[in-house]
């Protein structure tokens, strides 16, 4: 599982990309990023799996793997190594008891939440947002990401407001990785 687990994890928003799909994403391939996450929530379904087949199919050839957000269909349709599921989602051992060896990962923004994650079988978590990020509540900050990660044994994904000067701050914190959508479409 860690295999499909890299540092760096980039969230799709087309809408913020600065070129079109394909293009975006080979341009974040180009620049090492090897974990992606199709989050397009405003697609309906047939639109989404042509996106997460589009990005299948741009993925192939490199030691990359991709997330659908909370899509098991999709995710399974399409090959996805997984699923990310938002904090309040279908139960994860329903997943993992239809589908073993689809990854988990989990949207948390508490140490409960992680802690709630990593006890329910989450293979992985988000955390955020750490710091400022518009509309999406107040920064939790470098201390709380600590104990986050200090508390559960799967690895934690910093979230939120995170740009290139922060990232050795962050790590520093024993989190696993970065994930952003804003930090990885330059």
């Amino acid at each position: 599982m860690e295999r499909f687990l890299k540092k760096y994890y980039a969230i799709t928003d087309r809408k913020q990309f600065r070129y079109d799909f394909e293009t975006q994403i080979k341009k974040m391939l180009d620049s090492g990023i090897r974990m992606f996450q199709l989050r397009e929530k405003d697609l309906p379904s047939d639109q989404l799996f042509d996106l997460a087949s589009k990005l299948a199919n741009l993925l192939h050839g490199y030691d990359a793997s991709f997330f659908v957000n909370d899509r098991i269909d999709i995710a399974v349709l399409t090959g996805a190594n997984g699923v990310h599921l938002p904090s309040k989602s279908v139960p994860i051992d329903a997943i993992k008891h239809k589908f073993p060896d689809l990854i988990v990962g989990k949207s948390c923004h508490s140490i409960e939440d992680a802690l709630s994650a990593e006890k329910e079988g989450a293979d992985y978590i988000t955390f955020s947002p750490v710091f400022e990020t518009p509309k999406k509540g107040k920064p939790k900050g470098l201390n709380e990401l600590r104990r986050v990660v200090e508390a559960v044994s799967i690895p934690v994904y910093a979230l939120g407001g995170i740009t290139e000067e922060k990232i050795p701050d962050v790590l520093k914190t024993g989190a696993y990785g970065i994930a952003g959508i804003r930090l990885f479409i330059k």
